[in-house]
């Protein structure tokens, strides 16, 4: 490719700043209903009736849904089919939906909600995943026959020879909270019936083809017998996949089912009840080193939380085992990994994607066991973390692209002064008020799914007769700017001015289904298939307009809107040439794909290659920790990140800013507070996000080097900013006080 012009830039910018971007809840169609999700007082009981008679005669109503109305499935999930549309035999856990109330007016189906009667029989309930593996725990699935949902595990040599073989082993425990992921828009959908029979939905989910699926499944239709329409959306970090999607099924059932379209905008607190968090995880963790300084074996088990109903489960503890040793070469590990049902709120996909969990605990015990050597901790990471040609400790060899582990470690070292610094913390001790620390945290990511799933992606180039081009890319656009990449990395391609390209907000009736905008794979994946599409788009131009031009196709140069010949002197226009392709009865339409690499995975001994590529990243962050109060301030962070090519830097630096902030909420403040299976914080003046002041001076620092794996040369930085902040905050609170805080939130008694 030839060398970028590329500058920052985003194409829905205006409209989103000036209001007039029309998020889900904005539209409004004739004769439109609204629905209200019903909620019970129960946890976990056994459904023996509801009543719905009240409701029914409230004014306005027109009808009451409850799982004897839905026509196809009313179990559904990405993975295990267990995800309630409707609890039906029981309910199990306090954000289980038992009726959906349908009126001319939501303020009707607001007060004809509180009419509904639930009479069950309650049942025990359990609230901690170790207490719902014990043998004789109460099952939250019978049919499942066991409360554990997975297994993973991670087997790579000897792991009690590695032991024997190290001087130190040191053994700690940690645990992570809920979280909650606090976009700014609530969940919201609209479902409407068209003359044809097809239910066309809109609605605030991060993937369309998965809201397509959930929604067929209730009501017992093929695929093509629902459209979905992608819509701005106000925030997902992950959160907005199960259950926007079955807010959206509720939609079309309700629309199917009334021949109206139906609206449902859920309120903050439904919101936080219903929707799942980022999953709690407990972990033992058990590492040996010699006195040199180098990692012989790591022992851990992990627990996680995943509430009452599946989800991702599954997918996010099989990355936690994965990455169970960080950026590290460990010749001998045994990881063992549970999901486990409990009657807490549903956990599942959240920005880090079980990364944040263990990264929490790896950068904090190669500290630990740097101390115990008696090594720095830089030394300690320079001596056992992956390098060119290493070999991970699910045996891939990092030989296929640049790893640039101790590149962004010292990246980060030199910009924040790190070395200088250290000697300035106050390990507990200080003059003044406050006690000052430093610390730092890195970590590798496999990017996109992975073993996961079938990774792959499609876009199209259509364009016009007057020169302008519509680009349609199957990758949903989450708000985080993913439009704005594909058209630029296009202009650049093309040769073409940006203002001519206009992106077409697809449906799934337009474009194949190209996978959720998941993982960090959204640029990886839509940027390889925008790039192959332009490649067959300008094969196509370049042998219709070589005669003109009096040049083979192949000698063809596309640049400053013009298309060249093999010199300066034979060029024609970029609209000349579209006209010419119309003339000749030639569509200037191409369709591209991108297939990720072959991975390949033993689920027995969790050995095989996990990602076709990797990224690297290191941040470090200061605090200020008050002796009296015991509050942390963060006075300066400082990150930086091998994301492959950089398209969009503007959107870059907002992802890296937007990771760090987030991640300094999961490490000091955030937490999902659950009493008796009871959410009891759920709204924002509860539940502490960082406010602009509590967040530092951030510097964010790009490290570019060209993925060979992605024709782009891209990779990606959505998830990997987010996932070593509190690890990082972790090791300055340390440094600040003298004591190891092993459990999040960091709480520090005064």
């Amino acid at each position: 490719m030839a060398e970028s012009k590329i500058k920052s830039w985003r194409n829905d910018a205006r409209e989103k700043v000036t209001g007039q971007a029309k998020y889900t809840d904005d539209l409004s169609f004739a004769d439109m209903l609204h629905a209200v999700p019903v909620y019970s007082d129960f946890v976990h009981a056994r459904i023996k009736r509801i009543e719905t008679k009240a409701a029914e005669n409230y004014q306005n109503v027109l009808r009451i849904l409850t799982a004897a109305d839905v026509p196809g499935a009313n179990r559904f999930g990405h993975i295990e089919k267990d995800h309630r549309i409707f609890a039906d035999d029981k309910i199990r856990y306090w954000g289980d939906v038992v009726a959906l109330v349908v009126a001319s007016d939501r303020e009707s189906a607001i007060k004809a909600a509180e009419l509904i009667e639930v009479e069950a029989e309650a049942l025990p309930s359990l609230h901690d995943p170790e207490e719902a593996i014990k043998p004789d725990a109460p099952l939250i699935h019978e049919s499942h026959g066991s409360n554990i949902i997975n297994t993973h595990r991670i087997r790579r040599g000897d792991v009690e020879e590695g032991f024997e073989d190290s001087d130190f082993v040191i053994q700690r425990q940690f645990q992570t909270q809920f979280v909650e992921h606090a976009y700014l828009e609530p969940e919201a959908a609209i479902a409407l019936p068209r003359p044809d029979g097809v239910i066309e939905i809109y609605g605030s989910m991060q993937h369309p083809f998965s809201t397509r699926r959930f929604a067929a499944a209730v009501l017992g239709v093929r695929l093509a017998d629902i459209e979905v329409i992608g819509t701005p959306m106000g925030g997902g970090f992950g959160g907005k996949d199960d259950t926007a999607a079955i807010v959206c099924a509720r939609a079309a059932l309700a629309a199917k089912l009334t021949g109206h379209p139906v609206k449902i905008r859920y309120d903050r607190e439904w919101s936080i009840r219903e929707s799942y968090k980022r999953h709690p995880y407990r972990v033992d963790y058990k590492m040996g080193v010699t006195s040199e300084g180098e990692i012989k074996a790591v022992q851990c088990k992990i627990i996680a939380d995943g509430g009452a109903y599946c989800s991702t489960t599954p997918w996010v503890t099989w990355r936690s085992t994965v990455q169970c040793c960080g950026p590290y070469q460990v010749p001998n590990v045994h990881c063992d990994a549970l999901g486990v049902y409990t009657n807490n709120v549903v956990a599942g996909a959240m920005r880090g994607f079980g990364s944040p969990q263990m990264n929490f605990v790896v950068e904090q015990m190669v500290e630990i066991a740097a101390e115990e050597v008696g090594i720095s901790p830089v030394e300690f990471r320079h001596r056992n973390m992956v390098k060119q040609g290493s070999v991970t400790v699910t045996g891939q060899k990092l030989d296929d692209h640049t790893v640039s582990m101790s590149e962004a470690l010292e990246t980060v070292i030199d910009e924040i002064d790190y070395e200088n610094k250290l000697k300035s913390c106050s390990f507990g001790k200080s003059q003044s008020d406050e006690l000052y620390g430093i610390g730092l945290a890195m970590s590798y990511r496999g990017m996109s799914l992975g073993a996961e799933g079938m990774d792959f992606c499609a876009a199209i180039i259509n364009a016009q007769f007057d020169g302008s081009i519509i680009l349609e890319v199957g990758i949903h656009e989450n708000g985080q700017g993913a439009q704005s990449a594909f058209i630029l990395l296009l202009a650049d391609e093309l040769g073409v001015d940006r203002d001519r390209i206009r992106y077409r907000q697809p449906s799934t009736s337009t474009i194949p289904d190209s996978g959720s905008t998941v993982a960090s794979r959204g640029v990886l994946m839509g940027s390889n298939a925008v790039l192959a599409a332009a490649t067959e788009f300008k094969r196509k131009v370049s042998a219709a307009v070589s005669s003109i031009l009096k040049c083979k196709a192949q000698d063809v140069r596309f640049a400053d809107d013009r298309i060249y010949g093999r010199d300066e002197h034979h060029s024609i226009s970029f609209d000349r040439a579209m006209h010419v392709m119309f003339l000749q009865q030639q569509f200037p339409f191409a369709f591209g794909e991108y297939r990720a690499p072959r991975v390949s995975w033993d689920e027995k001994t969790g050995q095989g290659k996990a990602y076709f590529t990797w990224v690297y990243g290191c941040q470090a962050a200061e605090v200020m920790v008050n002796k009296k109060s015991g509050r942390v301030r963060l006075t300066n962070a400082v990150a930086a990140h091998d994301m492959g090519r950089v398209i969009n830097p503007g959107m870059a630096l907002g992802q890296f800013y937007g990771g760090m902030a987030m991640g300094s909420g999961y490490a000091l403040s955030e937490e999902i507070k659950i009493e008796d299976g009871e959410i009891v914080n759920l709204n924002y003046n509860s539940y502490r996000i960082p406010r602009s002041v509590d967040l530092p001076d951030m510097s964010a620092i790009f490290i570019e080097n060209p993925d060979p794996n992605s024709p782009s040369g891209a990779k990606g930085i959505g998830e990997p900013t987010n996932e070593i902040m509190a690890p990082a905050i972790a090791n300055a609170v340390y440094r600040a006080t003298g004591k190891r805080y092993l459990k999040l939130p960091i709480k520090i008694e005064s």
